[in-house]
């Protein structure tokens, strides 16, 4: 085989791969809120890429008594304070979600926008989710955030939405 001809092949068979695998898909619309890290635009389900929001039914402590070193907690419902809000964040505005991959339930795994605003963003760095590590790392930042700042989910304790799956 001449020379020319091999890289021609090589370059055709590169150039193939890359256009197979780097599609993306952009979503635009008002979304239904299914719940703190999944979201559907125009009957197309959305997962919100390396985020983990607690389950809907998901229970969560927070302080609401302390004296000195006594620190009494009391349990509240974070899976639906990172529904609600979501829901007053987006506001039934018109969002862009882009997504360039689908999990095992056939989800797009989407970072999601509010005008130039990442969703999956704020919610991680305001505490109504956490940077799901095993997929990704790109929001351990606003994980520490929010931990440092003691917001959200991060004023009490609460189990991680991946155990709490697995226990319930």
């Amino acid at each position: 085989m001449h020379k020319k001809s091999y890289y021609k092949i090589l370059i055709f068979y590169i150039i193939f791969f890359f256009q197979q695998n780097s599609f993306a898909t952009i979503f635009e619309g008002i979304p239904r809120i299914i719940d703190g890290d999944s979201l559907e635009i125009n009957n197309n389900k959305i997962r919100l890429f390396g985020i983990d929001a607690p389950e809907k039914k998901q229970i969560c402590k927070k302080p609401y008594l302390i004296i000195s070193f006594l620190n009494f907690q009391r349990n509240y419902e974070c899976g639906l304070m990172a529904i609600n809000e979501l829901k007053k964040f987006i506001n039934n505005r018109t969002i862009k979600c882009i997504s360039e991959s689908k999990d095992r339930y056939n989800r797009y795994l989407s970072t999601c926008y509010l005008k130039n605003k990442d969703i999956n963003s704020w919610l991680v760095k305001n505490g109504y989710a956490i940077a799901y590590r095993r997929y990704s790392k790109k929001y351990v930042l606003e994980e520490q955030y929010a931990e440092k700042n003691k917001l959200g989910i991060w004023q009490g304790t609460f189990q991680n939405p991946e155990e709490w799956r697995k226990k319930n």
